[in-house]
């Protein structure tokens, strides 16, 4: 029986801005990435959204990324392996102390937005990545996109890994995302997003934007907490993997 992690990028409001619907979403997924304060959130958000994952037995993940609030941290920053390292290492220290704090154990790492593409390509920034989990804590799972040099780097370095695919975003050729500032880079229509999930868990792959087939492992489906449809993707797409006699499990569990 196939068994599939349901995951979602939460806790990304700050301050007095409000960002996504996380108490609604939270009972359709099975794991989470919290954003660890420099792309967004903020401490009082960081322990809220934790507490939350907690009462829900959802998985928390330290969704680290580029120090960049302003541009969400989709834009790339040319920092050193060395200077990845350090604010990867940073972050999940900070997410972990909340953990702490509120009695649950971190279960994960996946970088964010620009950082995560650049670490999909750059095996040097991936195995920066890679060996900043490692010294916070071997047993911690990395997900990186299915097929990247982030998962590569990851199982080199000794690293339980998740192949992480998404729902609402479409592929390239190369089996990379199509980058945000593309037309047709995100997927609006929740029967499409579906569908393409089913065939990815079904087939192994995935349809290109041009037309190829991609071959993926599929370890985590993506949803984005900051889409528009992101109740309404989380719903269908949870209601059709349970039809379809697929389990929701979160990565490593039996």
């Amino acid at each position: 029986m196939k068994k599939i992690d349901l995951n979602c990028d939460l806790g990304e409001s700050f301050g007095s801005f409000v960002m996504g619907n996380d108490e609604l979403i939270l009972p359709y997924v099975t794991s989470v990435n919290i954003a660890c304060g420099f792309h967004a959130g903020d401490p009082h958000v960081m322990s809220k959204t934790v507490r939350l994952a907690k009462e829900q037995k959802v998985a928390v993940g330290a969704h680290p990324g580029f120090q960049d609030l302003q541009g969400f941290g989709r834009r790339s920053m040319p920092l050193t392996p060395d200077e990845v390292y350090d604010v990867i290492l940073y972050q999940i220290g900070a997410m972990s102390a909340f953990c702490r704090a509120h009695g649950t154990e971190l279960h994960h790492v996946k970088p964010h937005g620009a950082l995560y593409n650049m670490a999909a390509s750059d095996f040097n920034l991936a195995q920066a990545i890679a060996k900043a989990v490692k010294a916070f804590n071997p047993s911690l799972l990395l997900f990186g996109l299915s097929g990247s040099e982030l998962i590569r780097a990851g199982r080199e370095a000794g690293l339980s890994t998740a192949s992480e695919v998404f729902a609402d975003r479409t592929y390239q050729a190369d089996g990379t995302l199509t980058p945000r500032s593309h037309p047709g880079a995100l997927i609006h229509d929740a029967t499409v997003a579906v569908q393409q999930v089913l065939d990815m868990v079904e087939h192994g792959s995935v349809k290109s934007l041009t037309g190829e087939s991609v071959e993926l492992e599929v370890d985590t489906i993506c949803l984005h907490g900051d889409n528009e449809h992101a109740i309404l993707f989380a719903q269908q797409l949870h209601d059709h993997l349970l039809e379809k006699g697929v389990h929701i499990r979160q990565v490593g569990s039996l």
